[in-house]
């Protein structure tokens, strides 16, 4: 396989007049740019030579395996732009080695990192007009880019699929909640289960994120803007939100996180947090948390932030953690000084206003 992708150029581009009006205010997951990045596998041929086209609709037939056994995984990342121009990506290798690992687990084809992160460079530079330029340091733009592979074979047998397609699409976004940052108001699930043991919640795959579907609509019928998981065995340990890793912080200074397992997915922002909170001096821990300990320890005072963090989110404080029988209250009226201060520093190394001292920006245009 060709390490250069194809470029074909999208002969009917947005107008720059309708894209500064889109990147002015995109929202999120609204509007997409003119490309996206494709490449194709086969069990006989592997990887086919990539392409830069036209970002369009993909066609594909009724029997396509996606549809019906649900194989199929996903990344999200972010590509910002600095004050010089320059558009940057923070750990893509990061998101290169996840969707390697979440292809082993939905037994897809491993696209290796080179080619990953190629079509992330190609993508956004033939399209590096739709990443945004933050009008000030509170301004969270960016251009989201949402690589994507599917089963595509023709064939309704049950077994792994022999033709695979691998797409990344790109879509200007803001502040994933909209507007200043606040705290979030939080629905405990007692009824669903996000992932058990064995099963597939440390893969980034479609089948996780519709599972807390349900329970989210649940959590906004409840006045609640995401919901929480605990464990599928006990139903006491935390585990993540539908979207998020969730942090707690201790009045001593340790900033604690649910451990890894097969049913937590392994956050790029999350594994950055911790590091972040190790250079300020906080001492991170990566342990099982119980939602007794949580409630007891905010409500004695040992515990006095949670905070969820995130690609999309980046860090969103929790003001409130509540369910039929539970209510977990912290600040509700604005982010405890810990969320704030690692958010701060996490935003700008994104957006280099600050020195990347770990060698965590990939220069993609």
């Amino acid at each position: 396989m060709s390490s250069q992708f194809t470029i074909v150029k999208n002969v009917q581009p947005t107008a720059d007049a309708v894209r500064d009006a889109i990147l002015g205010n995109p929202g999120f997951g609204s509007y997409f740019s003119d490309h996206m990045a494709h490449m194709r596998w086969t069990a006989d041929g592997g990887w086919e030579d990539g392409r830069i086209e036209p970002y369009g609709k993909i066609v594909l037939d009724p029997a396509a395996a996606v549809f019906h056994y649900a194989q199929e995984i996903f990344e999200g990342a972010k590509a910002y732009r600095h004050a010089d121009g320059s558009v940057w990506g923070f750990r893509p290798e990061k998101n290169a080695a996840r969707f390697r690992k979440s292809a082993e687990r939905l037994a897809l084809p491993q696209l290796d990192d080179e080619h990953f992160l190629e079509s992330l460079r190609a993508l956004v530079s033939i399209d590096a007009a739709w990443v945004p330029t933050p009008q000030n340091d509170a301004d969270e733009s960016s251009l989201y880019l949402r690589p994507f592979m599917i089963a595509s074979e023709t064939f309704l047998g049950v077994r792994s699929s022999r033709e695979v397609d691998y797409y990344v699409i790109a879509s200007p976004a803001g502040a994933y909640f909209g507007g200043a940052v606040k705290p979030v108001k939080i629905w405990l699930s007692r009824d669903y289960n996000r992932a058990g043991p064995g099963g597939t919640g440390a893969a980034k795959c479609g089948g996780n994120y519709a599972a807390s579907l349900a329970p989210t609509n649940e959590a906004v019928a409840n006045g609640c803007q995401q919901v929480a998981f605990l464990d599928a065995v006990e139903g006491k340990y935390l585990q993540e939100l539908g979207g998020m890793n969730i942090v707690l912080v201790f009045a001593d200074g340790r900033v604690v996180t649910p451990k890894l397992s097969d049913s937590i997915l392994e956050g790029v922002t999350r594994s950055a947090i911790l590091q972040l909170a190790a250079d300020a001096g906080y001492t991170p821990e990566e342990r099982d948390i119980s939602i007794d300990e949580w409630r007891e320890g905010a409500a004695g005072g040992e515990i006095t932030e949670a905070f969820a963090c995130g690609t999309a989110a980046v860090v969103t404080p929790i003001g409130e953690l509540v369910s039929d029988n539970e209510r977990i209250t912290h600040n509700t009226e604005k982010p405890g000084p810990v969320a704030a201060a690692l958010r701060k520093q996490l935003l700008d190394i994104q957006y280099g206003r600050v020195e990347d001292t770990h060698g965590w920006l990939t220069r993609l245009a």
